[in-house]
């Protein structure tokens, strides 16, 4: 059974490390490979259920999400974010730190200041001058706190996530937010993109969500332009469209296998969708990602 074509591709679940760690955990690059390669180095594509933030402060490092690589070296920062794929690279070419944490480690207010629940922020983030000094500051004090346990298990709690809000108020502080609605359209939008990832595997019409959520489809589509400058049924098509992708890349599913678990009865109207939205049939996209380039 597939469910939104999550199961497809290996779901990693977040599991606390410590007691009083608040959902939190900091580790190396250099222990991050070793669990990778400890648990099964074929798997290192995956969709985290938690955010994955990684800094590097020596060398190179690759890392693929959602079909964009990226270049992370000394000053850059990577945020991957609950249902995005990523995929790590070598990661014996750099050393940095990993920060994994839980979608509801941080106070509603410093999250929304952050743009924790923003789907369209940035995943690569350049820092320079006293942004990076600042930043560089917030995370070696979270990763001295996350290494003592001579505090109390609440106290640590409390001290771990106070830290990490920090550190991404210092991360994304002067950058502008990316697909923020104005505050008449925020809770509109919010309700509508978790309605659209819970549902888009069976629902693609703005008419059910509009039903389902008390609004009228012309609401939907106003908060929808003002949140990410396109409509409601857009967004809808775009949502399949990336899960498409993830599926035709990550696993070895049919183009059949693959319309049918996003609700599509029929595969000739599925590749019909995929190549009006995306400029190229699925079969043709997936042979273009595995053939090597020259």
């Amino acid at each position: 059974m597939v469910k939104n074509g999550h199961t497809r591709i290996p779901e990693v679940q977040y599991t606390s490390p410590a007691s009083g760690a608040a959902g939190i955990e900091v580790l190396s690059i250099a222990e991050l490979h070793r669990r990778v390669e400890r648990h099964d180095p074929q798997r290192a594509t995956q969709r985290p259920d938690f955010h994955v933030l990684l800094a590097v402060t020596d060398g190179l490092l690759w890392h693929m999400v959602d079909f964009q690589d990226y270049a992370v070296t000394a000053g850059r920062w990577v945020w991957v974010r609950p249902t995005q794929v990523q995929h790590f690279g070598d990661l014996t070419g750099a050393t940095g730190t990993v920060v994994l944490f839980q979608p509801g480690t941080l106070e509603p207010s410093t999250a929304s200041d952050v743009g924790l629940d923003n789907p369209f922020a940035p995943t690569l983030w350049t820092l320079t001058g006293e942004d990076q000094l600042a930043t560089h500051r917030a995370l070696t004090h979270l990763i001295s706190e996350f290494g003592s346990n001579g505090i109390p298990t609440s106290t640590r709690a409390t001290v771990l996530s106070n830290l990490l809000a920090v550190l991404l108020l210092r991360l994304t502080a002067g950058t502008a937010t990316v697909g923020t609605p104005p505050a008449e359209y925020a809770d509109t939008f919010l309700r509508f993109r978790t309605a659209v990832e819970a549902d888009f595997a069976r629902h693609r019409d703005v008419g059910h969500y509009a039903r389902h959520l008390g609004y009228s489809p012309r609401t939907l589509t106003r908060a929808s332009f003002a949140a990410t400058g396109f409509g409601a049924k857009e967004f809808i098509d775009r949502r399949v469209v990336l899960e498409v992708k993830r599926l035709l890349a990550h696993t070895d599913d049919s183009v059949a296998a693959i319309a049918s678990a996003l609700g599509f009865p029929d595969a000739s109207n599925f590749v019909k969708f995929f190549a009006l939205r995306a400029d190229v049939t699925p079969a043709a996209f997936r042979q273009r990602l595995h053939t090597p380039s020259t």
